[in-house]
């Protein structure tokens, strides 16, 4: 199977049902088959004659009749095949938030922390005296209460405006976030799966702003030859094409985007693994594999810069780490004033979440 390895799920989970079980293989298997739901059953029935997935009390035709029933695959527009169904794409998205992530509580208001202090959402370690027009949420009970009883004493108890302190807190900052994924021929090459990985941050990264950053906006494009969007729920569907790598017309797509956001607080997150290998002259295409081309290059280079004018700065996760690849991202990274991330396959999510869980470029 290309390689794959679904070992760890052969026994499962304690404490789950064959269904939940079964489920969890099958959910893996559609995001390797970008959603062909006949094709991930067929791996599946495949793995179940070799692992044992299933028992006498509970078969294949079982579980796929579980799938209808429960919701989570609907019949599509050709007759006897299926295709994922809403439920499903939700599923899938809170399960990759789970595996990238881990398990992410849930925060009441949503916002990124900034690093002005003054009248915000969240609380920090320090204290200071209250001030006219302070919110009386952010009343320090204690520290008022024991200056109360220090200036004026148990016996004649008073708590005047001289004794009361606020906690100090973080101006908080909605941002809106382009994630550019390269779908070029290189993101498979070599027998290496680099699509999947990038798949699974792209939803788990949609799910963490969605349910943890609501005020937040996030906006998914690929690029290969050319650049469009993709809508969050066409996430597990993404598949890699014989493209090029025009990250020009990525950044452009980007560009226009970001500008139409009333938000002053943008960026831009591009995960690839190779170098620019493509730009559009009038219709027509210019492509060299061969090297870093020089008016390739230039153009990349010259967006970036743009980018920085704009003050948005670009975080780029390379899953490469070739000597002149790394050179290029580095000269991109300067001319951007940004970031660069020489990420593993397995490191990717960790990397993007903490990145945009810190918020160190977001300004209030």
């Amino acid at each position: 199977m290309r390689g794959w390895q679904f070992s760890e799920y052969q026994a499962g989970r304690e404490g789950q049902s064959p269904f939940e079980k079964l489920l969890s293989v099958f959910q893996e298997l559609l995001l390797y088959t970008s959603g062909d739901v006949s094709e991930a059953l067929a791996w599946l029935t495949e793995l179940d004659k070799e692992y044992q997935l299933t028992s006498a009390d509970y078969g294949m035709a079982d579980f796929i009749q579980d799938l209808i029933d429960k919701g989570f695959i609907q019949q599509g527009e050709e007759q006897g095949r299926f295709r994922p169904a809403r439920k499903m794409e939700i599923a899938l998205r809170k399960r990759a938030l789970e595996d990238v992530f881990g398990s992410i509580a849930k925060s009441k208001r949503g916002n990124h922390s900034t690093q002005k202090t003054g009248r915000g959402d969240e609380h920090t370690s320090d204290v200071r005296p209250y001030q006219f027009g302070d919110a009386l949420e952010n009343l320090a009970i204690s520290e008022s209460l024991k200056n109360a009883q220090i200036n004026h004493g148990l016996e004649e108890f008073s708590l005047d405006q001289d004794d009361l302190e606020v906690r100090e807190t973080y101006y908080q900052s909605q941002v809106s976030t382009v994630l550019m994924i390269d779908i070029s021929h290189s993101m498979i090459l070599y027998g290496e799966d680099r699509i999947t990985p990038a798949k699974k941050v792209a939803m788990a990264l949609s799910e963490y702003i969605t349910t943890r950053f609501p005020k937040d906006t996030l906006d998914v494009i690929v690029f290969g030859d050319d650049a469009w969007p993709v809508e969050i729920k066409d996430l597990p569907y993404l598949e890699v094409g014989p493209y090029h790598t025009n990250t020009v017309a990525g950044l452009e797509l980007a560009m226009q985007i970001l500008q139409k956001r009333r938000n002053p607080n943008k960026q831009v997150f591009m995960i690839t693994d190779g170098k620019p290998t493509c730009i559009k002259k009038g219709k027509k295409y210019y492509k060299n594999p061969y090297g870093l081309d020089r008016q390739i290059i230039t153009r990349t280079l010259n967006l970036a810069s743009r980018f920085r004018k704009m003050d948005i700065p670009i975080t780029t996760f390379m899953i490469a780490r070739d000597p002149y690849l790394v050179n290029f991202i580095d000269r991109f990274t300067k001319a951007n004033n940004g970031k660069a991330f020489y990420s593993s396959l397995d490191g990717l999510g960790e990397f993007i979440f903490m990145d945009y869980k810190n918020g160190k470029r977001r300004r209030g």
